[in-house]
C-alpha cells in the first residue's frame, strides 16, 4: 500500500499534537450521501483500528465528498477519537475499480427507510426471551438502531451514545420513551448474549429492549429498515450504521445516519417526539367521540332529520377513538 506524502503528513501531525488518532487505509468507494455527509467504503484491513468491512464513515468537509465517487480506489485517513470514524483526507489512485456486489443484497444510503414514513414492524424477542412488536411500544417514543455484540467498532459507539440519552432523560418522560437495539447477528446473539452486551454498556434495561430473533425473520426488518447486512468470511458483519427516531403513531421523524451526532441532539430530538405523544393508553384512545362532538346531533336539527336518522350519531362512528388510526 504506498501513500501521497501529504496523507502521511496528516495522520503524523495528529499523533504530534496529541489529537484524536489517525489511521492511514485503503478501499473502494461503494455509495456518498451528501446530505448526510456519508461515504461508504469497502476497506482493507485498518491496522490498530479495525478489520477489512464496508462500513458508512462520517466526512464533515463537502469539498472532499465532492472529490469522491462510487467505483474509485482510494488510500484515506481516518481520524477516531473514541465517538466514531471521519474520513479527513483521501487521494483517489483508481477512477474505474468494479463495483461487484452492488447489485446484490448489499444495503445501500439511499434505500434506508426514509422520514415521514411508517416505520417498518418487527416481531422479535428481546434479552429477556419475551416476544416484542413494533405495535407494543405503540404511543412510545422510540430510538432504534442496529448492533451485534461482536463488533469491533461502530456497534459499541453507538450504543454508548445512546446510553448517554438515556441517562439524560428527565424521570417524567421515562415511561414514554424506549429504546430498542436489533440485533445483526441472530445466529450468534441469543438473549444471554444481548443482556450480556448491554450490562457491559450500562444500558438501563427497564426500556431499553435488545432483539433477536429466528435469521429470516431479522433480515426481513433489516431489509425493510435498508440496513442489510452482509457476513464475511472472517465472522465480521458489513452493515450501515443509521438509527432512527420513531414518534408513538408509529412513524419514522427522523433518521441519524453515521455516529456524528451528539446525544444532546438525539436527547432534545427524543424528548420533543415523546413530550408530543401522550403516552401509551391516551395515543390509542384520546376519549369518547362525544369529547369532540358537545351535542346530539338532534339537538341540532330538531326537525324532521330524525326521520332520515333513526340511530344516535354513534351508530355511525363517533365511538372511541379507539377504532381510529
Amino acid at each position: 500500500m504506498r501513500f501521497d506524502v501529504t496523507l502521511l503528513a496528516i495522520a503524523a501531525l495528529a499523533l504530534a499534537c496529541g489529537g484524536p488518532s489517525r489511521y492511514q487505509a485503503e478501499g473502494v468507494v461503494e455509495e456518498i450521501q451528501r446530505e448526510y455527509g456519508q461515504v461508504v467504503i469497502d476497506h482493507e484491513d485498518i491496522p490498530g483500528l479495525m478489520p477489512a468491512m464496508t462500513m458508512n464513515f462520517d466526512v464533515a468537509d463537502p469539498a472532499l465528498l465532492d472529490e469522491l465517487a462510487p467505483g474509485q480506489r482510494i488510500e484515506f485517513v481516518v481520524e477516531y477519537d473514541q465517538r466514531g470514524y471521519r474520513v479527513v483526507a483521501a487521494e483517489v489512485i483508481d477512477a474505474a475499480t468494479a463495483l461487484p456486489g452492488l447489485e446484490g443484497d448489499r444495503a445501500r444510503l439511499a434505500n434506508l427507510a426514509r422520514n415521514a414514513t411508517p416505520a417498518p414492524d418487527f416481531a422479535l424477542v428481546d434479552q429477556a426471551g419475551a416476544p416484542l412488536s413494533l405495535a407494543d411500544l405503540r404511543g412510545k417514543a422510540l430510538l432504534l438502531d442496529f448492533i451485534y455484540t461482536s463488533c469491533p467498532g461502530p456497534c459499541p459507539i453507538l450504543t454508548g451514545r445512546h446510553v448517554s440519552v438515556q441517562k439524560a432523560l428527565p424521570a417524567e418522560l421515562r415511561d414514554r420513551v424506549q429504546f430498542v437495539s436489533i440485533s445483526l447477528d441472530p445466529e450468534h446473539d441469543d438473549p444471554d448474549a444481548l443482556t450480556a452486551y448491554a450490562q457491559a454498556r450500562g444500558a438501563d434495561l427497564a426500556n431499553w429492549s435488545f432483539l433477536t430473533g429466528e435469521p429470516a425473520r431479522v433480515d426481513a426488518v433489516l431489509g425493510g429498515y435498508g440496513v442489510g447486512r452482509t457476513r464475511q468470511p472472517d465472522g465480521e458483519i458489513d452493515h450501515l450504521v443509521v438509527s432512527f427516531l420513531i414518534d408513538g403513531q408509529g412513524r419514522i421523524v427522523k433518521r441519524y445516519v453515521g455516529l456524528d451526532h451528539e446525544a444532546e441532539t438525539l436527547g432534545r430530538d427524543l424528548r420533543a417526539a415523546a413530550s408530543r405523544d401522550p403516552g401509551p393508553a391516551a395515543s390509542r384512545d384520546p376519549g369518547p367521540a362525544a369529547s369532540r362532538d358537545p351535542g346530539p346531533a338532534a339537538s341540532r336539527d330538531p326537525g324532521p332529520a330524525a326521520s332520515r336518522d333513526p340511530g344516535p350519531a354513534a351508530s355511525r362512528g363517533s365511538g372511541p377513538a379507539a377504532t381510529l388510526p
